[in-house]
């Protein structure tokens, strides 16, 4: 049995974790359609729905105004962007007492590593299970819990039952656990990808699995390989703990529809880009270069950025740059001519660089930041709301700018 057939891996996800905290705290929402992000009448965009919100088709990056037409009865709230962190933080704190190997990837999930811990706790399964007992009882949240060799089978796993999901792939049956699901569930299978595939008749991983490697390498390249590998269960990526400096941090967001609407594309950014600068900051990190991703149609994918002479781990500053990298990758589509709709956008930070002491002018001026932010938390118990102003300004301008042109 090799090392990486031994590893025992926990992804584990917060079920619609925004709007959960608030029927948590609100128990008159309980039961209820729930939506978090501002008004039905805002400009903005969901950022969380409940599971009763969903039953009314609506989901996350959703304009508000479109949820309001399709759940008017809904309870839409602003959100609280300070209680969402501390829910997040005793959530992985309870992660923490398993296992150092915790690598969060948002607010409401992380990736645990438990090879080396599981045999104190009574395994994988049992940790898993004792996981999502703490959480409901202690904090009054429901967790969906993926046990696998790799982050790849767990990561599905936790997918395939939510609410409340609880899925074991067993050791060696990696790619049996995948052969029957749908293209779709596999890592780095967009829509555009899976279009291609089913176009050769392809229908599920197993499907894909059965192909030969070097036709798909001849069709689309290495990434031909890697799904390839995937669809056989093959993933060695490793959970990156906080005793380990990573050489990135990055978050990604794949809209359910391709999008070519500037507001929402940045608007997801500010999101990631908090996202970045949170972890950053939690290990104690700064990143130099700042990467923005773009998966645009026809299947592409593209990537710009920039490296600054001092690295950061500045919201704001990452937004900065990564908004301004993705309108000059817009304003050169339309030189050229060219339409192309916006799947998924990702931010990373690289060159990453543990925290050092800042100069003087540059750490008395960050504390200001920082003590205005947490004013406003304060004041509005909401850690966006200052920045959820600045997304309005920027699609006033976006639609400015629209108007303009068809004037």
């Amino acid at each position: 049995m090799t090392v990486a057939e031994r590893r025992a891996i926990l992804h584990c996800d917060l079920d619609a974790f925004y709007a959960s905290v608030e029927q948590r705290d609100h128990p008159e929402y309980r039961g209820k359609p729930v939506i978090v992000g501002g008004g039905p009448n805002d400009r903005g965009v969901v950022a969380a729905a409940s599971y009763e919100a969903r039953a009314f088709g609506v989901h996350s990056a959703m304009p508000l105004q479109t949820a309001g037409r399709l759940c008017p009865d809904g309870i839409f709230v602003p959100g609280d962007g300070q209680r969402y962190e501390d829910a997040s933080d005793a959530v992985m704190a309870l992660f923490a007492e398993r296992t150092p190997l915790v690598e969060p990837i948002s607010l409401d999930e992380a990736f645990l590593d438990v090879t080396a811990t599981d045999h104190l706790f009574g395994g994988a399964e049992n940790i898993a299970r004792e996981l999502k007992r703490d959480v409901r009882e202690k904090l009054g949240l429901v967790l969906s819990v993926g046990v696998a060799t790799n982050k790849l089978c767990a990561k599905i796993g936790s997918d395939l039952r939510k609410p409340d999901g609880l899925v074991i792939v067993p050791v060696g049956g990696e790619e049996a656990f995948l052969a029957p699901l749908e293209l779709g569930r596999l890592w780095g299978v967009g829509p555009k990808t899976r279009e291609v595939l089913e176009s050769w008749g392809l229908r599920t991983i197993a499907d894909l699995a059965a192909m030969d490697v070097s036709v798909l390498e001849a069709r689309m390249g290495e990434h031909g390989r890697h799904i390839w590998e995937r669809a056989h269960g093959i993933d060695d990526g490793e959970v990156i703990g906080d005793g380990r400096t990573p050489k990135s941090v990055g978050h990604s967001h794949t809209f359910n529809r391709n999008t070519l609407d500037g507001a929402t594309i940045e608007s997801m950014l500010l999101a990631l880009s908090e996202g970045v600068g949170r972890r950053l900051r939690a290990q104690h990190l700064r990143g130099r270069t700042i990467t923005l991703q773009l998966r645009v149609a026809p299947f592409e994918t593209r990537t710009r950025q920039r490296t600054l002479a001092e690295p950061t781990d500045e919201d704001l500053k990452i937004f900065g740059i990564a908004r301004q990298l993705l309108r000059d990758a817009l304003a050169e589509d339309r030189r050229s001519g060219r339409t192309s709709p916006v799947r998924l956008v990702g931010v990373t930070a690289s060159g990453i660089e543990v925290g050092r002491q800042m100069g003087l002018f540059d750490h008395v001026r960050t504390a200001r930041l920082n003590a205005a932010l947490d004013a406003v938390r304060e004041r509005f118990g909401d850690a966006a709301l200052d920045r959820a102003s600045a997304r309005s300004r920027e699609r006033r301008r976006f639609s400015d700018r629209r108007t303009k042109k068809t004037t």
